[in-house]
């Protein structure tokens, strides 16, 4: 298994401000899920969760909607 296949980033005013990496998909969704009510708040908070694959990185997720 891949510990870093699945890379969540939180940025906030274009700006990183946290990041982390999962090997499974049910645990990264979670703490996607989990990190919206913690930090979506933040003002111009962008939470966005991808999945590494040999040809680059996909976006699975991304809050807001749209961004």
């Amino acid at each position: 298994m891949d510990d870093e296949r699945f890379h969540l980033t939180l940025t906030a005013g274009g700006l990183p401000v946290m990041h982390g990496w999962w090997g499974k998909r049910p645990t990264a969704e979670h703490q996607y899920r989990s990190w919206i009510g913690s930090w979506g708040s933040i003002d111009g908070a962008r939470i966005v969760l991808t999945e590494r694959a040999d040809d680059g990185e996909q976006v699975l997720a991304s809050w807001p909607e749209g961004s």
